[in-house]
């Protein structure tokens, strides 16, 4: 539990702070001023974290995981890819109203508007990425494949929140309050699949019979 606690306490910190104009968010401006240069490679990396993008990825992942389960026996095989597809759900579910109700404008570099808190495309990319890397970990044998899945994932999410802050389309602070819900939400993942295995280890598949 103290996994899904500290990013929650750390979101609810940093939304204090965009809601009552605390002073990280004068760090938040001088960081994003030293790193604000827009150009083609930034927008490019911030498209990552389109949905159009990180979607057919998570799916893939979902439909690959889900039939490997099935296909092993497991008796509730169909948990683990239900809670990474309700993660992405939760997603805008959460992140729409918190736009809503911290009203953040955006930085310079982008038209004037408000709704920039948390980025969505940050949260997009963090649990399609992650709840697809935490999905098919469990099906892989080979421990440098595993490393390799977990340096992409991680090389997919940090691209896509370099590009959104380098870009100007974020302030870091909105991309800092998506890790902090996107991991929360593949905590949740995690536990939920943990516990998926271990019912089914315990108990005797009725594809396999008793063990």
């Amino acid at each position: 539990m103290l996994l899904l606690a500290v990013p929650l306490l750390l979101l609810l910190l940093i939304t204090w702070q965009v809601l009552a104009d605390g002073p990280l968010l004068d760090l938040d401006a001088s960081l994003s001023d030293a790193l604000v240069r827009p150009d083609r490679a930034s927008e490019l990396l911030s498209d990552l974290g389109n949905a159009q993008v990180a979607l057919p990825v998570l799916a893939v992942a979902l439909a690959v995981t889900a039939w490997q389960l099935r296909a092993t026996g497991v008796d509730r095989w169909w948990l683990p890819p239900a809670a990474g597809a309700t993660a992405m759900v939760l997603v805008p579910v959460l992140v729409v109203p918190l736009k809503a109700w911290t009203d953040r404008p955006g930085t310079p570099a982008v038209p004037p508007a408000t709704g920039y808190y948390p980025s969505g495309h940050t949260a997009t990319a963090v649990v399609a990425y992650g709840a697809a890397t935490l999905l098919l970990l469990p099906l892989l044998g080979s421990p440098a494949v595993r490393r390799a899945l977990v340096a992409l994932c991680g090389l997919l999410i940090l691209g896509v929140s370099y590009g959104l802050v380098r870009r100007g389309y974020h302030w870091p602070l909105d991309v800092a309050g998506s890790w902090c819900l996107g991991a929360a939400l593949l905590v949740g993942l995690a536990l939920v699949s943990r516990s998926s295995r271990r019912t089914s280890a315990g108990t005797p598949s009725r594809r396999s019979g008793p063990s």
